[in-house]
């Protein structure tokens, strides 16, 4: 038993680095498709399409290894983390409809952002883990 607990944290511990180094190559990809038209390639279309298919890829990987590092959970923080994340994607798609509303009738004065709805998105995920955690202790 004590070797199977062994193997199941390696597993873990492996595909939570992987994820994590999936995640920093998404983002270098999505920054590099950010700035680099203005100041690497100097607006070049073509490299910018081909950028934004390098991160697209990138982001599916990152998806796929996402996945196999949730199944590699145990069933508890499986569970914290698939509540986390139905909270997130119900409070992301409320409010992004009701920010985008408040533009689309100009009742803010500026244009609604789509990095605004991320920052809202990661930091809800992150309390309703600080919060799945807590409850489960």
């Amino acid at each position: 038993m004590d070797a199977k607990q062994n193997n199941w944290q390696g597993e873990l511990k492996k595909n939570t680095k992987d994820l994590a180094i999936w995640t920093f190559l998404w983002v270098f990809t999505l920054a590099f498709v950010a700035f680099g038209p203005k100041f690497i390639w100097n607006e070049n279309k073509t490299i910018t399409i081909v950028m934004i298919i390098v991160n697209t890829f990138v982001g599916v990987g990152m998806i796929l290894i996402n996945r196999k590092q949730l199944i590699s959970q145990d069933p508890l923080q499986r569970k914290i983390t698939m509540d986390a994340m139905a909270i997130t994607l119900g409070i992301t798609l409320v409010l992004g409809i009701s920010y985008s509303m408040l533009d689309i009738t100009n009742l803010i004065t500026f244009n609604a952002e789509i990095s605004h709805l991320v920052l809202i998105m990661g930091i809800t995920y992150l309390i309703a883990m600080l919060i799945g955690n807590a409850r489960y202790k």
